[in-house]
């Protein structure tokens, strides 16, 4: 074990064994700090510039000052695909938690098939985005989609979920719930480390099914819920590749429907950077992206001192 030896002085000196340790440690970590640097904290840095800037990949960058943000406030369509993604992002995040949470609750109680359900809730997740889009732009289809044909057999005119602006959203949330497996294995982890002693304790002072839920499970899967609301609501608030594909990938669909309903804030960034070649102004729309996560995202960390229980945490 490396020791730290004490001068005089005071101060702390480490001995040859610490200090070749210590290169031993940094020598470990390198890989990581490089591709921090090369692949994160490089590119950021260039991208914070480049919001001051006019640039077009062909010409050098001109510096312009806080003109992309200016415009960047007063541009309706900015303002248009935000308000899509907070919309999607308010109905999601909840829609998801709730499911996954009974699902879970469902899948604690099928014994033995258990590890088989977990697998087919799963597998889900596994599908590439890019064929998740594909697949429900054939399945919410007006004329021959599997929902619409569905719908039909009760009596029920399936709605036109990819060319009517009033649908679209709901149509974008459904096929949302395609990926809700992985939310499912984590709530279904966290139910299993609950304590019955717990549960055997509330039922002997004679607490009911709701009350245990509530007073039990809820406090003690806390954790779980606190991380799957931050998770899922970044990356609600980064939806593309599914969305991208359904309705500005395919151009049969494109020509078929308004636009504007399924106007994501990261598709509408995407287009200002890789098609009209805006990159100053495709770099700020990025940065106000990530202080709108960065604040969310630390406002649900205030929050959560209110209601997520930490065990040998003392209250």
């Amino acid at each position: 074990m490396a020791t730290v030896t004490v001068t005089a002085a005071g101060r702390r000196r480490r001995t040859p064994l610490a200090r070749r340790e210590a290169r031993w440690a940094y020598l470990f970590l390198a890989p990581w700090i490089i591709g921090f640097l090369v692949f994160s904290a490089g590119p950021m840095a260039a991208s914070l510039w480049l919001s001051f800037t006019e640039y077009d990949v062909i010409n050098p960058p001109e510096y312009t000052g806080l003109d992309n943000y200016r415009e960047l406030m007063s541009d309706p369509a900015v303002a248009r695909s935000l308000g899509n993604t907070v919309y999607y992002t308010a109905l999601h995040v909840p829609l998801v938690m709730l499911i996954s949470l009974g699902l879970a609750l469902l899948l604690k109680r099928v014994g033995r098939l258990q590890g088989f359900f977990r697998t087919v809730f799963y597998l889900p997740v596994m599908t590439p985005a890019v064929a998740v889009g594909i697949l429900f732009l054939l399945l919410l289809n007006t004329q021959d989609g599997l929902i619409n044909r569905a719908l039909g057999l009760v009596g029920i005119t399936g709605p036109s979920w990819t060319t009517d602006p009033h649908w679209v959203m709901p149509g974008i949330i459904l096929m949302s719930l395609w990926s809700l497996g992985s939310t499912v294995i984590i709530y279904l982890a966290a139910l299993q480390n609950v304590p019955r002693d717990l549960y055997e304790a509330a039922a002997i002072d004679g607490a009911g099914a709701w009350a245990r839920f509530h007073s039990v499970t809820l406090p003690m899967i806390s954790g779980a819920l606190f991380f799957t609301l931050i998770v899922n609501t970044i990356a609600s608030l980064q939806m593309f590749t599914e969305v991208y594909t359904m309705y500005f990938g395919n151009r049969e669909t494109q020509n078929s429907f308004n636009s504007d309903a399924a106007s994501f804030y990261v598709i509408h960034l995407f287009q200002e950077a890789f098609q009209f070649l805006h990159m100053g102004f495709a770099s700020a729309m990025a940065w106000l992206l990530f202080v709108i996560i960065l604040i969310i995202t630390l406002i649900q960390v205030k929050l959560s001192n209110r209601f997520v229980y930490y065990e040998g945490e003392d209250k």
